[in-house]
């Protein structure tokens, strides 16, 4: 078996696992998990997702000398929590001269959804991350909209449900049954989409976050002119 850390910070939910990874599986197949820690705080990932891997790693039984790997979920997701979960991971992989796998967050939600649904985290600005799944597998490209927007696209497209933190927020205004589970991107579902990566060693690849938009910080602007 091979021990996996799992960590995704794109949601207000800063989630940290360890797994393991049945090497002859196959597919999304042979995904055990031994611990997880999230906790729900859209202000404090950089002050919680190394403790969170911490305790997940004790929790386990582990150290990072156990590891073979790191998958981390790359977004969609707002920029400074984002961000957070990609570098400590690409810290980690670094540290570790071990390879760090980037998998879509909604895809992590996507997995298991089983009728054509909506998978939508929150996006800030009245706005969602959204993306529409049927038997685990993406129909659509990950996408940043208005609820209401949102809405329109898929009247008469045959979605059924949706789920996600985005998709409970603006249950109302999507006009479509919600799930309550899963809110966040689930650890085995991040895990299952870089499973076979895992499995035959594959080279560690670069981080890049999914952002969709540009971030909410902006340089500063040159001084005006006086005018005397």
């Amino acid at each position: 078996m091979v021990l996996v850390v799992v960590v995704d910070t794109s949601t207000p939910a800063i989630t940290a696992a360890v797994v393991l990874v049945d090497p002859n599986a196959t597919g999304r197949s042979g995904i055990e998990p031994l611990s997880a820690r999230r906790v729900v705080d859209s202000r404090a990932h950089g002050e919680l997702l190394a403790p969170a891997v911490t305790e997940a790693l004790a929790d386990a039984g582990a150290s990072g000398r156990d590891l073979a790997a790191i998958v981390a979920g790359v977004g969609p997701g707002p920029f400074t929590g984002l961000r957070v979960g990609l570098m400590t991971a690409a810290t980690m992989g670094q540290a570790l001269a071990i390879p760090t796998y980037g998998v879509c967050s909604l895809d992590a939600i996507g997995t298991l959804a089983r009728a054509t649904t909506l998978v939508a985290t929150d996006a800030r600005r009245k706005e969602i991350y959204w993306a529409v799944y049927r038997g685990g597998v993406p129909l659509t490209e990950p996408a940043v909209d208005r609820p209401e927007r949102v809405a329109q696209l898929l009247d008469g497209s045959g979605v059924e449900v949706a789920v996600g933190d985005g998709a409970l927020r603006y249950a109302s205004v999507l006009s479509l049954p919600v799930l309550d589970e899963p809110r966040y991107p689930p650890p085995v579902g991040l895990a299952e989409l870089a499973a076979d990566r895992v499995r035959r060693r594959a080279p560690g690849e670069v981080l890049v976050p999914l952002y969709l938009r540009r971030p909410d910080a902006a340089e500063p602007r040159p001084p005006k002119a006086v005018t005397p």
